[in-house]
């Protein structure tokens, strides 16, 4: 039988192990985050990886929960559901924002990746626009070491000096290729991603500009028959957070976070550049042929596309031009 006193030592001993239980509980925070991408898409796939990676690392600290992709929110609304705290994290195309951040064109026009731009310092001024612009704190810009190419239905055109004449072709664009679609004289037409299966099936339009990665997973590839090389621009993607859920993580939290984006650029990076070359392989064996620029060809195509980046970058009137063309282009 216990005496008095022992009974008061295991009460003891219990009442502290269940205040300290409580208090690593209300410290474990948890972030709600939607990403832009339907699950099954390589991109949603990547961001998963990602929370999965700080769920693993955070336990005790902070956590991820994954509330799903546009089934939540549109993925043109999702930035602001973040600014204004409805959720807490976003992973998505900082260009779907391009109205209210232009300097979002120094992603796509950027030649410098990610790992360097955390070095220089271009990482900081991205975040300083992001901020004053739309209200969100940027942590990483994983899955961004990627590159886009044009694809077509019908066999291009070419030029004498070996480049590619689009002259009439209309093809399904976003904003940032409008102006190099049209330098190489084709019409640009917007229309959405659900909606590009159907309007290549019915011929609705000649091609398309899209990134290697996620051509196979939509079955575009159906009706892609040419690919042109060289592959233009890195990618867009980002991951924000609400400021007053960062400024409110404990230190520890920040700094778990901030360097699970870092490895995770690393780590998604040297994925995605294997991801490509497999699809590449696929693709062609499917019948997918490439139309090869090669030498003053390719190097003026290539200047096409990220000189029309920065220049509507700077014909914004954007006061974070020079920082962000000094730490992301280095052609």
């Amino acid at each position: 039988m216990k005496t008095p006193r022992q009974i008061f030592r295991l009460f003891a001993a219990s009442s502290l192990a269940a205040l300290l239980g409580a208090a690593a509980a209300q410290a474990e925070t948890t972030l709600k985050a939607v990403s832009a991408f339907p699950s099954n898409l390589a991109f949603a796939q990547s961001f998963q990886g990602f929370v999965d990676l700080v769920n693993e690392r955070g336990k005790g600290v902070v956590q991820i929960q994954m509330m799903g992709g546009p089934e939540v929110f549109p993925p043109n609304q999702q930035i602001d559901a973040v600014s204004r705290g409805i959720v807490d994290m976003q992973y998505g195309p900082a260009t779907y924002s391009i109205g209210s951040l232009p300097e979002a064109y120094a992603f796509v026009g950027g030649t410098v990746d990610p790992v360097e731009t955390r070095k220089n310092g271009g990482l900081d001024v991205m975040r300083e626009a992001m901020l004053e612009k739309l209200g969100v704190y940027l942590l990483g810009r994983p899955d961004s070491d990627i590159r886009f190419y044009i694809y077509t239905t019908g066999e291009p055109k070419r030029t004498g000096d070996g480049g590619v004449d689009l002259s009439g072709m209309q093809l399904r664009a976003l904003p940032i290729y409008n102006k190099f679609f049209e330098s190489l004289g084709a019409v640009p037409i917007s229309v959405p991603v659900a909606d590009v299966y159907t309007g290549l099936e019915r011929n609705t339009f000649d091609g398309l500009g899209f990134p290697m990665i996620g051509i196979r997973d939509l079955s575009w590839d159906k009706f892609l028959k040419y690919r042109i090389d060289p592959g233009f621009f890195q990618g867009d993607l980002s991951i924000v957070l609400n400021p007053e859920a960062w400024e409110g993580l404990a230190p520890e939290a920040q700094e778990l976070l901030t360097q699970a984006a870092a490895d995770w650029e690393v780590q998604s990076g040297e994925h995605f550049t294997g991801l490509a070359k497999e699809t590449e392989a696929e693709i062609a064996k499917a019948g997918v042929e490439t139309v090869q620029l090669e030498g003053e060809a390719a190097e003026k195509f290539l200047d096409a596309a990220y000189e029309t980046s920065w220049q509507a970058l700077k014909e914004s009137g954007s006061p974070y031009y020079d920082r962000l063309r000094e730490t992301f282009y280095d052609r």
